[in-house]
């Protein structure tokens, strides 16, 4: 059987499935049939004679596979002999999001509780079981570029990791990109580097490639806490799990620094403001605030440095259905 990386799409591709609306009887093939589609190939049963209720989101990229997957109790199995009729040459990382579950593997088992994650070559012999059903988010990465981003460094043993609260900051930043990207549907350009260059992170065990993995850590705070006034260089940083220095030195590799990029971002997301109709009954102060800044006229003055429109004329010109440049 064809190696499934040669099925990869050239574009991202959205799509989804569910049983419902199946055939109890059929249910388990169709779900075997789409995962071997979307995801990998996998040897699928039943804890019992209840009907299998599953759902998936996906999303491909020309190089990754996401996925968000839910479903009742089930076992997944790739067996060596299974293996050897479905190839996939694909590194998976299951992010677990509700329920535990067991992972046994050739040298043992691992038990897996929400927000913890494990990453294992798909190719050698697995079996995952879900007692209480399952929901999780799935990547997977073609083995030749995995090996690529960890420095050559193959998977003999799964690797777990934590991606919950206290987890790693790569690591809850790439599981916040992955939900993004397929709540998306349509994801930005830059959507499937983001996650890899975090992905690398993991992949390298935080060696090869960190700095634009810390950068795209970095990011993600930075987005959720633009709002706060007193957001500082030194508690992203801390947030990430490096020094200062080493944040500035990740930015700098970007052509950025870390005030800058608040700064770039405070005022795109007070020009989304300022354009929304939700955003009406709020004055200019009061939008200014909302996206982190102190004063009005420092708001007002960086913003007509940056879109040579103040931030009434901008409001007025979106109300007057002008697109903003």
């Amino acid at each position: 059987m064809a190696s499934q990386q040669n099925d990869l799409p050239a574009l991202p591709r959205a799509f989804r499935f569910t049983t419902h609306g199946i055939a109890p009887v059929n249910r388990v093939q169709l779900w075997e049939g789409h995962n071997a589609k979307a995801l990998i190939s996998l040897d699928i049963r039943t804890l019992d004679e209840s009907p299998l209720h599953a759902a998936e989101v996906n999303l491909q990229f020309p190089y990754l596979r996401l996925a968000h997957v839910r479903g009742t109790a089930q076992i997944v199995e790739r067996s060596e002999s299974f293996i050897r009729q479905n190839p996939t040459e694909m590194v998976a990382i299951f992010f677990a999001l509700a329920g535990d579950a067991f992972f046994y593997h050739r040298s043992g088992h691992e038990l897996l509780k929400p927000g913890q994650a494990i990453m294992y070559d798909a190719d050698l012999p697995f079996m995952r079981g879900f007692a209480e059903g399952l929901q999780e988010l799935v990547l997977t990465v073609p083995r030749p570029l995995f090996l690529e981003l960890s420095g050559g460094t193959g998977l003999n043993r799964p690797v777990r990791f934590d991606f919950g609260p206290g987890g790693v900051p790569q690591a809850q930043e790439l599981a916040r990109r992955i939900r993004t990207a397929l709540a998306a549907q349509q994801p930005t350009d830059d959507a499937e580097n983001t996650v890899l260059e975090l992905f690398r992170s993991i992949a390298s065990g935080g060696n090869a490639g960190s700095d634009a993995g810390y950068l795209a850590a970095a990011k993600g705070y930075i987005e959720r806490h633009h709002g706060d006034p007193e957001l500082s260089t030194a508690e992203v940083a801390a947030a990430v799990g490096i020094s200062e220095r080493q944040l500035g030195r990740a930015f700098a590799a970007a052509g950025l620094t870390p005030g800058r990029y608040v700064l770039g971002l405070r005022l795109d997301r007070g020009q989304e403001l300022l354009a929304s109709p939700a955003a009406d009954g709020l004055s200019i102060g009061e939008i200014a605030a909302r996206v982190g800044f102190l004063s009005q006229n420092y708001f007002a003055r960086t913003f007509k440095e940056r879109f040579s429109a103040t931030p009434l004329q901008t409001r007025k010109a979106a109300r007057a259905g002008i697109p903003l440049e």
